[in-house]
């Protein structure tokens, strides 16, 4: 089986795979981890310019371990789960002074990177070095589960061990770089998560997916669960010369390292917090629609407040965690994709009526 469906596999590819995306042009271990990671849960098309644009500042392993996190994070930003961004980072400080900056070329090395599990440091030795390493990515799990018919959601345990068990077997002695592209490529292009292009598929003639018409079910879905919802206010800070006042997130946790708006628990007294840490009192504070954000374990519903100042503070309370964003002059920072669509909002005057309550607590409506 494993011969007959890698053959007709490799076949496929040679005719249809992708064969221009832009890691595949010098694949050497550090471009292919950078886009490994980078794809991760992410659409090709939505990669390739951040990938053109991170290889450009960062060549090399040692160019990307020199950097200070604020940059790597700015060129990362609207890519989302930027613990990726942060682990590649560590991960090059650690390949920097353990591998005197030369990427490791073994499973083993590779997974005791930060970030680097064992499918993503198969791709790597596979698709850079041709080794015969299995991955079992999330195109590859739901081609897998589909062909042998694989019951179970993949994240249980016992059904991953099934497939990385098939993936082994599957996986030729030769050929190697080509078919872990093919067997992704499959997956991306042809067995798709909804409408799979079954009459197209170079190893449907022996999928028990589409024998039994069940595409719709494999691979099964993970278990649901009740996704919690959390409110907080945004406060957008603005001082006379347009700037917004950013705050650096800690180390740990939601949007860790990256600037975003100081936040308050909703409901809370903006004014106070204004007074607090500025040492003056908004002249207006303006409510924005409100936002929702998904996270992977909750959702979060922010109400950007816009609090107008019409005069400089002499300094801010927090001064190594906050600073003044200047958007016709950006820094080049890690800021949080929902943070940089109300920068964009608010730098181009775009404040939608609502609810406001004046420095003095009071609430009342006006009209803009």
């Amino acid at each position: 089986m494993s011969v007959g469906f890698a053959e007709r596999l490799l076949a496929w590819f040679a005719r249809c795979g992708r064969h221009d995306l832009p890691w595949q042009d010098q694949p050497t271990p550090y471009r292919v981890w950078v886009s490994e990671i980078m794809l991760q849960q992410t659409q090709v098309t939505t990669v390739i310019p951040y990938f053109e644009r991170f290889m450009t500042r960062f060549p090399n392993v040692s160019g990307l371990a020199d950097a200070h996190i604020d940059e790597v994070l700015h060129l990362w930003s609207g890519l989302g789960y930027y613990a990726r961004a942060r682990n590649l980072h560590k991960a090059a400080r650690v390949v920097r002074e353990a591998h005197s900056g030369w990427m490791p070329e073994t499973m083993d090395e590779l997974m005791s990177l930060p970030g680097i599990g064992r499918s993503t440091a198969g791709a790597i030795l596979a698709l850079s070095l041709d080794e015969r390493q299995p991955i079992l990515d999330g195109n590859v799990k739901r081609v897998l589960c589909r062909h042998a018919g694989i019951e179970g959601w993949p994240g249980r345990s016992a059904t991953a061990k099934s497939l990385w068990q098939l993936a082994d077997r599957l996986t030729p002695e030769k050929r190697c770089a080509a078919y872990t592209q093919a067997i992704m490529d499959l997956g991306a292009t042809v067995c798709r998560r909804s409408r799979p292009l079954c009459q197209q598929c170079p190893v449907a003639e022996d999928c028990i997916a589409r024998r039994e018409d069940r595409q719709a079910e494999l691979p099964a879905r993970r278990p649901r669960r009740e996704r919690p919802s959390r409110a907080v206010v945004m406060l957008i800070v603005r001082d006379p010369r347009g700037r917004m006042l950013l705050q650096r997130r800690p180390a740990t946790g939601v949007w860790a390292g990256l600037w975003i708006f100081p936040e308050l628990p909703a409901p809370a007294a903006a004014s106070g917090w204004c007074r607090e840490n500025l040492g003056l009192l908004p002249a207006r504070i303006e409510d924005l629609a409100p936002v929702s954000h998904g996270f992977t374990h909750f959702t979060l519903q922010i109400t950007p407040r816009i609090l107008q100042l019409d005069s400089e503070p002499a300094a801010i309370m927090e001064a190594g965690t906050m600073l003044w964003y200047n958007p016709e002059a950006p820094a080049r920072i890690g800021i949080a994709a929902v943070v940089e669509r109300l920068l964009a909002q608010v730098a181009a005057g775009k404040s939608i009526s609502g609810e406001q309550d004046g420095p003095d607590g009071q609430l009342r409506i006006t009209g803009h």
